[in-house]
């Protein structure tokens, strides 16, 4: 039998979902140490295989087959558009992405004027804009704290990820549109879904049954 990978983001979605395979039986002790510097843990019995990623890597090792499955944010799959099978919501690493800005920006989005938006997420903001609201605008990519970029007139909105919103109101920023929701999701390779549709079932009915 060959071993299942998994692909977890690293941080608390990996913890998170570490707890929730534990519920079903599928447990990895060594991947609790935490001063470990392995790379990759391994269950021998249940013939599993596990690795810590950059979320953003998660959904390309996923695509490739060097993991089977991933387990990452529903931010970062639309994000990388990559080509593979997202199976089932989590439920956890709840969130929301928003396009967020002062309360004066909120007529400007109203005309669809020509604006600047900074995001971490240039597809999904260039998506919304240009496929949703049919709006023309220009997108910044930043990789740090977007929230500064309306307040040094960088940008008119940002895109981000909003989870309690306490960051924005600091900052004197408010929610002006929802984008879509976010959590964490399960995602499968295209070719593990056929080659080991069993084994990925029963893990999938496994995990329904304790969400």
């Amino acid at each position: 039998m060959r071993y299942l990978t998994f692909a977890l983001a690293k941080g608390r979605l990996a913890k998170k979902s570490l707890e929730m395979f534990e519920k079903v039986g599928i447990t990895c002790e060594e991947m609790k140490d935490k001063d470990t510097r392995k790379l990759i843990f391994v269950n021998e019995e249940l013939k599993l295989k596990f690795f810590l990623a950059k979320a953003g890597d998660v959904p390309t090792y996923v695509e490739y087959g060097a993991a089977d499955i991933g387990v990452v944010g529903k931010d970062t799959i639309l994000e990388e558009g990559r080509k593979l099978f997202e199976v089932m919501d989590l439920g956890f690493g709840k969130c929301r992405m928003c396009v967020c800005g002062p309360e004066s920006a909120r007529e400007l989005l109203k005309h669809h004027e020509m604006i600047r938006v900074a995001s971490k997420y240039p597809n999904i903001a260039k998506d919304y804009f240009y496929n949703k609201k049919h709006q023309t605008v220009e997108i910044i990519k930043l990789n740090g704290s977007v929230e500064l970029a309306p307040i040094v007139n960088l940008s008119e909105v940002i895109v981000d990820i909003v989870e309690t919103g306490s960051t924005l109101r600091e900052n004197g920023l408010t929610i002006l549109e929802e984008i879509c929701p976010l959590s964490a999701r399960m995602v499968v390779n295209q070719v593990s879904m056929k080659m080991e549709n069993e084994r990925i079932m029963k893990l999938l009915n496994d995990l329904k049954a304790v969400i």
